[in-house]
């Protein structure tokens, strides 16, 4: 393992999109030779009738996640944006968020990308997209509790969100022994806040959706360095 820090500055991007613009979306990132890129489904959690007010269609969505060096990720935000067209309405938001290692074949892979890949343009690498102090707050609870967590994030100036299904895969025993119960189904909402709402919203999730509640729930946030789409 080597501290990213050391050597290479990296991000993860994510992209979070309608499943016809992830499609081009992945087209893109597939055109730019990025090596580790994953894709995930999702669900916004806007209701049906917002959705249809806003053109959106259904609530379906899908997460691109890909790990890069910051250069190149910021030259693939300007592509996002240039060819995507995001941030205006119908679209999607893309972001990243700074990480502090990796093993030593990712970086080594990710450096041979940022040092010699041509297909995106140069020269813009030094635009940032924010000084905009806001973060991805994580709320991990049980099946069934994300309106819970939508709800009390809404109380404190939240706006929407993405719902991920995911199944814990700790043992009982352990899972009993931290109070989290047994239940392996759990929801992952992801909120992007700005930051003088961070606390606020993560202090009503906790209180809501807690360890005290049926919700089981444990409240992360992680900073986001530049971003497109976020209001």
């Amino acid at each position: 393992m080597s501290e990213a820090g050391n050597n290479l500055s990296l991000r993860i991007l994510m992209l979070v999109a309608p499943p016809k613009l992830a499609n081009k979306a992945t087209k893109l990132f597939g055109k730019a030779d990025v090596p580790l890129h994953y894709t995930l489904n999702a669900m916004g959690t806007a209701s049906s009738e917002t959705m249809d007010m806003l053109g959106l269609g259904t609530p379906d969505r899908r997460i691109l996640i890909s790990i890069m060096t910051r250069r190149y990720a910021d030259r693939l935000m300007c592509k996002i944006r240039s060819d995507l067209k995001f941030g205006a309405p119908g679209t999607g938001v893309a972001f990243t968020i700074p990480i502090t290692g990796a093993s030593n074949h990712a970086i080594k892979m990710l450096k041979d990308l940022d040092e010699n890949n041509i297909s995106l343009p140069k020269g813009k690498e030094a635009i940032r997209m924010s000084d905009i102090n806001r973060v991805l707050i994580a709320a991990i609870v049980n099946q069934g509790c994300s309106e819970d967590v939508m709800d009390a994030a809404r109380t404190a100036g939240a706006g929407g969100g993405t719902v991920l299904h995911s199944r814990s895969i700790a043992g009982a025993e352990v899972l009993s022994l931290w109070g989290l119960g047994a239940q392996e189904e759990k929801e992952i909402v992801l909120i992007a806040a700005d930051l003088e709402s961070k606390l606020d919203i993560m202090s009503s999730i906790s209180e809501k959706c807690g360890m005290h509640s049926d919700a089981k729930g444990m409240v992360i946030s992680l900073p986001i360095e530049s971003a497109i789409g976020l209001a």
